[in-house]
């Protein structure tokens, strides 16, 4: 079989940073012959000064080495600074065993027989390589780490072929090269294993300390998401009048959290202090994001309860402490065992209380959680003017766009507008009440008055 000629450009691969290495001429490019061996490469050229000349740098792309066992450059040809990380990326590629039908590869004639490689010898001989353009057999250990000073290139640089003598019990080829304890390839079998698993080692530290802190990170986050999940099902505070490292009660959620960690050494070595400066997960804006998210979880929770029903919408405005305007929704449905359910649905701060800013903040509510205002069927409000009104109000805009939304008074505001008009028409009526409420204030004035009772 004709063996091929590699062309310059397929004998010295390139690469993408700069190195100081030999010099090389066309005529010194590696070629193989007939007979399957290669020609010398030129050897380095420097300065008097030992230093290399401008000419001496060439680039070198490890994407692009020589995979062929028989067209590669001899490892010890590379400059110095650049072979370990040559090395590193054959290990990352492995061995070159082709997998070929066993007709495909040449034929030798040794006497009256024909003998061809085994693709089978790889399973025996994990360092085999195999090259297609030369036909013979290669020690991959022995060819990263073998140096100038070696005289035995056979599974080197020219290759081995002699398929007589693979098979020829003891004193086969292959168990020969392998030799005793001190062997060449047993040393080189050791830097080839000793460099693996270096970089296996390093991906592994890295990759489990990136475990550790993702795991740390959860842990410490947990700690806050559950002290926050706790107090907002009590209806406590959360933040504290002095949050400081040196105040004695730093808050509901810090002690929570300080508790925690007294109570798992795991949770103390990540919260608070042990955690990350720029990490500690209990600042205000990260309790109001945590609070959002189980705010948002609760909402999908009750929609997913509505599914495609009909609903009605209870809504009230009033001021807080903070003197902001805030309108608080509840919605009230049916579930699918057909029992009546109301639910807190949202509080939205709004920046008046004229009808149509009502309406827009209400509609706003529903379209962000696929809410139709053509299912509503029913309002109920307080009597207030921009609620009830029947032209302008806040019940006639949605009965706009849908009719069947029936307005509905509040009936525990219908109950208190009844008392009072009753009380100021019966004056027997009034003086009960205001006696009844000068009694409780006497009464509930004095604790010794109080156990009496």
């Amino acid at each position: 079989m004709a063996t091929p000629t590699p062309t310059p450009s397929d004998a010295t691969p390139t690469h993408i940073y700069n190195v100081a290495t030999p010099t090389h001429t066309p005529s010194a490019t590696p070629t193989a012959t007939s007979s399957g061996t290669a020609t010398p490469i030129a050897t380095p050229t420097a300065t008097s000064s030992g230093t290399p000349t401008p000419s001496d740098t060439s680039e070198f792309d490890l994407a692009s080495l020589e995979r062929d066992p028989g067209l590669r450059r001899p490892i010890w040809k590379y400059p110095p600074n650049v072979r370990d990380d040559i090395r590193r990326e054959y290990i990352r590629l492995g061995p070159c065993q082709p997998q070929l039908r066993r007709d495909q590869y040449p034929a030798t004639e040794f006497g009256t027989q024909r003998r061809r490689f085994q693709a089978s010898w790889f399973n025996t001989f994990k360092w085999l390589e195999y090259s297609v353009s030369k036909d013979a057999t290669f020690c991959f250990p022995c060819y990263l780490f073998e140096s100038d000073a070696s005289s035995q290139h056979a599974f080197t640089i020219d290759g081995f072929k002699g398929w007589k003598r693979v098979n020829d019990n003891e004193r086969c080829a292959f168990l020969v090269h392998i030799g005793t304890s001190n062997s060449p390839h047993k040393k080189a079998i050791k830097f080839y294993e000793g460099l693996k698993n270096v970089t296996r080692h390093i991906d592994k530290v890295i990759n489990c300390q990136s475990l550790e802190e993702v795991k740390k990170n959860r842990l410490h986050l947990r700690a806050t998401i559950e002290g926050v999940r706790y107090l907002s099902l009590q209806a406590c505070a959360l933040r504290g009048h002095d949050e400081s490292s040196t105040s004695r009660n730093r808050g509901n959620l810090i002690e929570i959290v300080k508790t925690f960690g007294r109570l798992s050494p795991d949770i103390s070595n990540v919260v608070l202090e042990n955690a990350p400066k720029n990490a500690t997960y209990t600042s205000p804006k990260v309790q109001k994001d945590i609070l959002h998210i189980f705010a948002s979880k609760v909402r999908n929770k009750i929609r997913n309860e509505i599914g495609d029903s009909n609903f009605c919408i209870l809504v009230d405005e009033a001021l807080d402490a903070s003197q902001k305007e805030q309108m608080a929704i509840v919605l009230r449905f049916f579930d699918v065992y057909g029992v009546i359910r109301e639910r807190f649905f949202d509080i939205v701060n709004v920046l008046d209380t004229t009808s149509l800013t009502l309406k827009k903040e209400l509609s706003d509510v529903l379209a962000r959680n696929n809410l139709s205002n053509q299912n509503m069927r029913g309002q109920g409000y307080d009597g207030a003017s921009n609620m009830r009104g029947a032209f302008n109000g806040l019940r006639a805009l949605f009965l706009g766009d849908c009719s069947y939304a029936y307005y509905v008074h509040c009936f525990a505001h219908r109950l208190q507008l009844a008392l009072v008009g009753a009380t100021e028409k019966q004056d027997y009526v009034w003086e009960f009440f205001s006696m009844l409420a000068n009694v409780v204030n006497i009464v509930s004035g004095s604790s010794k008055r109080l156990s009496k009772l």
